[in-house]
């Protein structure tokens, strides 16, 4: 008899502590990449993928550089803002034909959101991505994809327009090299991807973010190098809860 209640007793316990793992399981979203930042820092920048292979893809996220690093890959739930350099000017095109010699990826169906209502640099912004990732339930040590939506106080962005046949690499000469600017008090979308395990792969050895961003009105759209931000809403790939 006390061995049978002891054996009940055991099971209970077992039970409780497996089903509290269960509903303490972190979320890992699925993200993929073609291409590498450190080959495109060794000289190669020839194409890796084809958007148009992923054009079937559901609530697709994604952010890269166009082949031989001829502008900027932005995309917003399957809608493309690819950008790039023509005449000295900024052109904005929709289309999947095109390849890209870098590609960070992902599908997300819904989201959650969070509103900050403070300023917020760069960094603090990566501060508080990780935070409230963590908090909610995604596995931070996998890469996850965001948004950032809302007024930026201050936000520099450049569109890539390589010149063909130099070989010699650096972020600097990479921000350069097409077009730059500063956005002031701006309405912006921004699209990143946060990892502590691809530094040089999709993101730079300074930072756990790559994120590129589209104007509301869709009048410019590139590679995101410096924000500070305002009034803005965090958005998560949603967690089960």
């Amino acid at each position: 008899m006390l061995k049978s209640k002891f054996y009940i007793a055991i099971t209970l316990v077992v039970s409780l502590v497996s089903c509290q793992s269960n509903n303490n399981e972190l979320m890992t979203i699925k993200v993929n990449n073609s291409g590498a930042l450190r080959t495109i820092m060794s000289g190669d920048v020839s194409s890796v993928i084809r958007l148009d292979s992923l054009q079937s893809k559901e609530h697709f996220f994604a952010l890269g550089a166009l082949e031989n690093l001829k502008g900027e890959i932005q995309i917003f739930d399957g809608k493309p803002s690819n950008s790039s350099v023509i005449n000295d000017r900024i052109k904005i095109t929709d289309t999947y034909n095109l390849n890209a010699s870098l590609l960070v990826y992902s599908e997300v169906k819904e989201w959650d959101t969070f509103k900050v209502d403070d300023n917020k640099t760069k960094s603090q912004l990566e501060t508080k991505i990780f935070e409230l990732a963590k908090a909610n339930g995604i596995d931070t040590e996998k890469p996850f994809p965001f948004l950032i939506e809302g007024v930026i106080t201050s936000l520099d962005w450049h569109v890539i327009n390589w010149k063909d046949g130099d070989m010699v690499h650096s972020h600097k000469k990479h921000m350069e090299s097409g077009l730059n600017g500063t956005l002031k008090n701006h309405e912006v979308v921004i699209i990143g991807f946060y990892s502590t395990k691809h530094k040089a792969v999709f993101t730079h050895h300074t930072t756990n973010m790559h994120m590129h961003f589209k104007t509301v009105d869709n009048t410019l759209a590139g590679h995101v190098d410096d924000v500070i931000a305002n009034l803005i809403k965090i958005k998560l790939p949603k967690t089960k809860k």
